[in-house]
Parts: structure tokens; sequence; C-alpha cells
């Protein structure tokens, strides 16, 4: 082996490259696995989505279905629940009885018929912001007094402000939905779940049911957001039905999310398996370049298996000299590859920012698996190694 250090070097490069992929992929999904399950664990963990029972039928006789008064205050006495607000969609209809749910007027008296523009209504209650993690851009959102007292006050997300050319609310601008005027005092520039708050006009859900009527109950159309402390999701889910409705629970219908710790590690297993699966691909590969380098050794190295031969060497001892070539070189190859593996997870990681995650037991396990492969790749060429039979070899 060290007669010949290129041929060498050329002989583990392969088993390099194939364990620095096997422990750089190792790595990367195990980081990546954990990036995902912590984004996770910060948002989708933390939401209970509560509705009203959309098959009435199912409710015995006398049972009312519906989130039960003051759905938003039953919630919050729930231990883990931080923020609670509920909503839904107005049926907003024209005198005539047309829908104009979306029919959406910029401000400034309708009196000339201006074009109106498509955007959705959403009725809310006070909490509702809290509870989808709402940001504003500009004024501010409205409470309980505009909620109590039926205000025709509007809060718009970015996208549906942005569609009627509103930039802000410093002069408190008038909308109107259908023929009904709304002071838009707020706009939301983002929010971290239920985004289609972003492209819709939020009014306080007593006057949208002053304005345009109650939902009808028992249609799945009354829906309760539920913001909860981390971990305390399932526990929320299994809770909340006996807080809003006491007197009959089943009358809800609750989605909680999964268990973090179930999808975590079902995320990581898929990473795991998938980048596994490249891994040992890289691996044959490498394999492949040790065996056809040592089979062209081999062959170069006829005359002296003939005079080790001629000498009284075994074949068994011939066989074990180029499986120890071929497997010492898998070694020191598995090394290098364990060292260049860790150092590009590293990289990686800082450049995304992310926090890297090795298995040390992978970094252990890299120079047997290098030893390994080229033990396996130079089985064949130590196999015809030792059937070289003297005479002839010495012929040539």
């Amino acid at each position: 082996m060290l007669a010949r250090p290129g041929r060498t070097a050329l002989t583990g490069l392969g088993t390099v490259i194939g364990i620095t992929v096997f422990v750089a992929t190792l790595g990367l999904a195990s980081t990546a696995a954990g990036q995902i399950g912590d984004r996770f664990d910060a948002m989708t963990a933390t939401e209970v989505t509560v509705t009203d029972q959309s098959n009435v039928d199912d409710l015995p006789g006398g049972v009312e279905p519906g989130l039960g008064e003051d759905p938003e205050k039953a919630a919050m006495a729930v231990n883990g629940v931080t923020a609670a607000g509920s909503y839904f969609v107005p049926d907003i209809r024209e005198p005539g009885g047309e829908s104009a749910q979306g029919s959406l007027l910029p401000p400034g008296p309708p009196g000339t018929e201006p074009a109106g523009v498509s955007v959705d209504v959403l009725a809310v209650s006070p909490g509702y912001f809290d509870a989808v993690h709402a940001r504003l851009a500009h004024g501010r959102v409205f409470d309980s007094f505009h909620e109590e007292n039926t205000q025709p006050v509007a809060v718009l997300g970015r996208a549906a402000a942005h569609r009627i050319g509103l930039n802000g609310v410093e002069h408190r601008p008038t909308l109107f939905v259908g023929r009904h005027p709304f002071t838009v005092i707020g706009i939301v520039e983002d929010v971290e779940r239920h985004p289609a708050t972003l492209a819709s006009v939020m009014v306080p859900r007593s006057s949208a049911m002053e304005t345009w009527g109650a939902p009808e109950p028992g249609m799945g159309e009354n829906t309760l957001i539920v913001d909860t402390r981390m971990g305390a999701a399932q526990q929320v889910g299994d809770e909340i039905r006996v807080a809003l409705r006491p007197d009959h629970p089943a009358a809800l219908q609750v989605q909680v999310p999964p268990d973090p710790r179930t999808l975590r590690d079902g995320i990581d297993n898929d990473l795991t398996g998938l980048f596994m699966a490249l891994a040992v691909v890289c691996l044959g590969v490498g394999a492949l370049g040790i065996a056809n380098t040592t089979l062209v050794s081999v062959i170069e190295r006829v005359p002296e298996i003939g005079l080790r031969r001629a000498m009284g060497a075994r074949r068994s001892q011939i066989a074990a000299q180029f499986l120890t070539e071929s497997a010492g070189s898998g070694f020191v190859g598995g090394m290098v590859g364990a060292a260049l593996g860790a150092g590009t997870v590293v990289v990686v990681s800082l450049f995304q920012g992310w926090g890297p995650l090795l298995d040390p037991r992978t970094i252990a396990a890299a120079p047997l698996i290098g030893a390994g492969v080229g033990l396996v790749a130079g089985a064949y060429p130590a196999w015809r190694a030792a059937r070289t039979e003297p005479a002839q070899a010495l012929r040539s």
C-alpha cells in the first residue's frame, strides 16, 4: 500500500466520498428534522379549533347547537389557554336577496355606484386577534367596547387594504360593505395562523349580527380558535368541550394538533430513511471504485503473486493480503470521510442558522463502515488473486 501511494489514495477515494455523504446526510437529516419539529411546536402545536356540530340530527331532542354562551370566557377558564377568539362568515345580502359577500366599496359614499372589489368579510370577536397572533401595521384592533356597543368599525388585512388602495387609517376612512358603512380603525400586517385574515375585512360579531343576522347554529359556521401554552393543546382539546357546552359536549367538534413527539419522530424517520438510501447508493458507488482499483492492482501484480505462490504462500494468504489492503484503504477513507461529513454538517448548519445535530455513534462507526465496504469490495479481486497459478504468473 505504501509502495503505491497514488493508487492507494485512489482506492480509498470512493470510500471517502461514500462516508462523507453518509455522515453528512444523516447529520443534516437530524438537523432538518429538529428544525421542522421546533417550528411545528412553536405554532401548530399550540392551536385548537372548535366548531359547532354541523350535523344537528345527531343531537338529542331539546339540545340546541352552538358554541354556548360567551365561548371566549369559557375557553379562557381552561388551564393552558392563553387566548381565544371566534369568527363566522356573515351572509351578506342586498335588499333584493342577492348574496353580496365580498362586495366591498372603496372609502367614500356609494352615491355614484363606484366599482367595488371582491374582498371577504369576517365577523370576529375581540379575542380573535390575539388568538391568530395578529401584528398591526396601522391603527388598532377593536375591543370589548366596540363589541358590546355594536360599533360599525372594521379592521382590514394587509391584502384587503392593498386591494382598495388604503395605506393608513390616520383620518379614519369609511368603507361600505354592501350599503353599510364601517370606519376603518386598523390594518393587520401579518398573522401566524388563519392566513385568510390578511385578505379579509373584519368587523365585530355584534355589528355583523345586527346588520346581517346571526349565523345559523348547527351548520358548522361558528368557529373558535384557541391558542394554548406549549404542550397543553392535547389537554385543552380534551377539556374544552365540557367547558363550552357542559350540557352536551358532543354538540362541538374539536380539532387538536397531532402529538408533537409523534410528528417529530415521524419526520425524523422519513428524512433519515430518505437520506440513508442516498448514503447507501453513494457507498455502493464507492465500493465499485474500490473493487475496480483493486482488480487493476491484482492484474498488474500478477508476477508478484506468482513469486509469492512459488515461495510457498497459500491461496488464503494471498486472499488475506488483498483483503487487508482493501479493508485498510476503506478504514482510512472512512476516517477522512467522517471528518469531511461532520464538517459539512457544521458549515451548512451555520450557513442556515441552525443548531447542528450529530450522533457520535455515526462518527465512531464511519471508519468501521469504510473498512466493511473495502472488505466487501475487495472480495472478488482477492478471490481472483488467490486463484492465480504460480507457473502461469511467472511466465507472464
